[in-house]
């Protein structure tokens, strides 16, 4: 590998799959508030994903429903009332 060319923070990271609380350890800068134990007995900077190969329907072969629409619905409320709704949103709503 070519020395200098990964930052500073490059280091070893627990990924963690929230929907099967599966995880794997890998090489990464991601920025982390969280931490975890893993199994060597060190602490590592936690990420928690959605979905990953331990819960992608494409590796499990299992269909698995993803509320997408109650995101959409969130995001939408939370900025309605911002400078960047357009106007017709604005009179949808009205």
């Amino acid at each position: 590998m070519k020395k200098d060319i990964h930052p500073a923070s490059y280091r070893l990271v627990v990924f963690k799959d929230i929907s099967t609380d599966e995880g794997f350890i890998g090489r990464s800068c991601v920025n982390s508030k969280d931490t975890i134990t893993w199994e060597d007995g060190k602490e590592y900077p936690l990420v928690k994903m959605e979905i990953s190969a331990f819960s992608h329907p494409f590796f499990t072969g299992k269909m698995k429903f993803v509320d997408t629409a109650g995101r959409i619905d969130k995001f939408n409320k939370k900025f309605a009332n911002t400078k960047f709704a357009s106007k017709e949103q604005k009179e949808e709503e009205a």
